[in-house]
C-alpha cells in the first residue's frame, strides 16, 4: 500500500481574506474534542493565515468563525447547534461574517448541518482541512453555502501550514485513522483506516519544532502503538521513541493514545531506556469486565491490561498511569460494573477520564439490546468518580516530599493570580501549582523549575516553600521561544536570547533530510 505524499501543501493568498476597503479579515477557530482536534485547529489556523486572514484581536468579533467539531459524545451535536444558534444573532449584526463547520461531526452529518443551520457558509470534513480558505472564497463569491466532504485523505494533514498554540510545546501526528472496530466508536468511519507517516517525516517535523524552541512534543495517533502496521514493522513505534530520544534539545516526549491489545514490551523498554520519554502512560481501559470488553470488541481482557501496568511499573517505578472508562455500556450488569471497580482499585490510576455511555448513530452499540437506564448509569458513574477521586488523592499524597521538575505552562492554573502561584506539568504530567516566593525571579512559560511537593489533592499538587527560598529556575530555549513569540505579537517588549523571530506559521514540513 502506497504511503500518502508528504510534500508541503501550499495555501495561496485568497482574495476573500481582504475586505473591499483593503482590510485583512479576521478569524477565530473554536475547538471541540480531543488532542487530535486541537492539533487540527492549529493547521486550520495556519491555513487561514497563509491565505491572508489574521487572528481576531481580543474583544472584537471575528469576520470568520470556524467550529472544529467532535462526534464522539452524544452531546456533541447539541453543543454544535447551540453554538450555531448563538452565532446566528452575531452574524445578523456583522455584515460579511462567515461561519464554517468542520471536523468529525461535519464529516458525519454533512448536508444535515446546512439543513439545521442554513446560515452556515462552509461545511468541510476531516479529510480536506486545507480546503477551508478556498471554500470560504467560493461561498463569498457565489453568495451560497459551500459543502465539500472527501471520503479519504489525499494528503497528510501534517503537510498543511500550522500555527502552533505553544512556543515551547508541540503536537506531532504520527498517523491518522484507525483500524480497530470498537463497537462504541464512530472515529474509524469519520477518520478512515490508519495511515502511517514515514519515520523520517515525523523526525523532521520534531526537529523543526525543536529548532523553533520547543522542548516538549506529544506524538499523536488514534492508536499510536500500532504505528508501522502500514509499512510492515510492528516495532516501529518503539524505534520512533528511541530516535526521538536522540534529538538534541528535545527534553520531553509524550504520546497518546495507545491500545492495550497492541502494547508490546519493546515499547516499555524504549520508554524506560530513553531519558526524554516521560514517565507517563495513558492506557484506555474502557471497562474492567471481560464480558463487556468482548461486547465492545476490545481485543484484550482485564488480566492482560493489569499485566501491562505491572510491567510498566517494574521498569518505570514512578510512572503516572491514566485511563479512559465508559460506564453503562449496553448490557452492563451490576456484576460487570463491580469488575470495573475492582480493576480500577488494582490499577491505581493517577487519574481517569470517565464517561457515561451515549448512543452514537452509526455504531454497532447503538442498536444493541439492554441499553442501561440513565438513572442506573448515573448511580454507577457517581460511584466510579468517588472511587477514582479517592485513589487519585492517595496517589498524589504519595508525592509529598518528592522533588520534581516542572515545565511552566500558560493558563492551566485558574486561581494562580489569587494564590500568587504559577502552574506547570511535572515529568509524569501531574499538574503542579508552585509558590513564587518573595524576591524570586519570575520563570517564563517554557522554563523549568525544581520544586518540592508539599501537598497532594485529587486533581493537582502544591509546592510551597516554607523557608521562603528563591525558586530554582532553569531558563530554557522554550522560555526564550515564548519571549520571542510575545515580542512578535506585541504581548511584551521582551528581549530574547537566540536569533531570529519565531516561526508563527510553519509552511508545511521541511524536505526529508539526508540520512533520516
Amino acid at each position: 500500500m502506497a504511503l500518502l505524499s508528504s510534500e508541503p501543501t501550499i495555501i495561496a493568498p485568497s482574495p476573500a481574506a481582504i475586505d473591499a476597503d483593503g482590510r485583512r479579515r479576521s478569524y477565530e477557530v473554536r475547538t471541540f474534542g480531543c488532542q487530535m482536534n486541537v492539533h487540527d485547529s492549529e493547521r486550520l489556523s495556519g491555513s487561514l493565515e497563509s491565505a491572508g486572514y489574521v487572528p481576531v484581536p481580543e474583544g472584537e468579533d471575528p469576520d470568520v468563525v470556524v467550529l472544529n467539531t467532535c462526534a464522539v459524545r452524544d452531546n456533541a451535536a447539541g453543543k454544535l447547534y447551540g453554538t450555531l444558534g448563538h452565532l446566528k444573532s452575531r452574524k445578523d449584526k456583522h455584515e460579511g461574517m462567515q461561519i464554517a463547520v468542520g471536523g468529525c461531526l461535519a464529516q458525519m452529518d454533512q448536508q444535515a448541518v446546512l439543513d439545521k443551520a442554513p446560515w452556515v457558509d462552509v461545511v468541510f470534513g476531516t479529510h480536506n482541512m486545507g480546503s477551508l480558505p478556498g471554500l470560504l472564497e467560493r461561498a463569498r463569491h457565489n453568495n451560497e453555502a459551500a459543502l465539500e466532504i472527501l471520503e479519504a485523505l489525499e494528503v497528510f494533514p501534517s503537510t498543511l501550514p500550522t500555527r502552533r498554540d505553544s512556543a515551547y510545546s508541540g503536537w506531532v501526528s504520527i498517523s491518522v485513522g484507525c483500524n480497530n472496530t470498537c463497537t462504541f466508536c464512530i472515529v474509524p468511519s469519520l477518520r478512515g483506516k490508519e495511515k502511517d507517516r514515514r519515520p523520517g517525516d515525523i523526525l523532521s517535523e520534531i526537529r523543526l519544532l525543536v529548532d523553533d524552541g520547543a522542548i516538549e512534543v506529544t506524538l499523536l495517533g488514534q492508536n499510536v502503538n500500532s504505528y508501522g502496521v502500514e509499512f510492515g514493522d510492528r516495532q516501529a513505534f518503539g524505534k520512533l521513541l528511541r530516535a526521538a530520544g536522540e534529538i538534541e534539545g528535545l527534553e520531553r516526549v509524550r504520546f497518546t493514545s495507545p491500545h492495550p491489545a497492541a502494547f508490546t514490551d519493546d515499547v516499555i523498554a524504549a520508554m524506560a531506556e530513553t531519558p526524554n520519554v516521560m514517565p507517563q502512560l495513558h492506557m484506555p481501559l474502557q471497562s474492567g469486565s471481560d464480558r463487556i470488553l468482548k461486547a465492545m470488541r476490545r481485543s484484550y481482557r482485564s488480566e492482560r491490561f493489569l499485566g501491562i501496568l505491572e510491567r510498566v511499573r517494574e521498569r518505570i517505578p514512578h510512572a503516572a498511569i491514566t485511563t479512559d472508562i465508559i460506564v453503562g455500556f449496553p448490557g452492563e450488569t451490576d456484576e460487570d460494573f463491580e469488575d470495573t471497580l475492582r480493576v480500577v482499585e488494582q490499577a491505581r490510576f493517577a487519574s481517569a477520564f470517565t464517561f457515561q455511555y451515549s448512543v452514537r448513530e452509526g455504531t454497532p452499540a447503538a442498536t444493541m439490546a439492554d441499553q442501561v437506564p440513565k438513572e442506573v448509569v448515573q448511580e454507577r458513574y457517581d460511584r466510579l468518580i468517588a472511587l477514582q477521586e479517592r485513589i487519585s488523592l492517595e496517589e498524589n499524597q504519595k508525592q509529598v516530599g518528592r522533588e520534581v521538575e516542572v515545565l511552566v505552562s500558560v493558563g492551566e492554573g485558574k486561581k494562580d493570580a489569587e494564590t500568587h502561584r504559577l502552574t506547570g506539568r511535572a515529568q509524569d504530567n501531574r499538574l503542579v501549582h508552585f509558590e513564587v516566593t518573595p524576591g524570586s525571579e519570575l520563570p517564563r512559560p517554557g522554563d523549568v523549575v525544581t520544586v518540592r511537593i508539599t501537598h497532594g489533592a485529587p486533581f493537582h499538587l502544591l509546592a510551597d516553600d516554607p523557608t521562603g527560598a528563591p525558586l530554582r529556575i532553569r531558563r530554557t530555549r522554550g522560555g526564550d521561544a515564548w519571549d520571542r513569540a510575545q515580542a512578535a505579537s506585541c504581548g511584551v517588549p521582551a528581549a530574547s536570547e537566540g536569533s531570529g523571530a519565531p516561526r508563527t506559521v510553519s509552511l508545511g514540513l521541511p524536505t526529508l533530510r539526508a540520512g533520516v
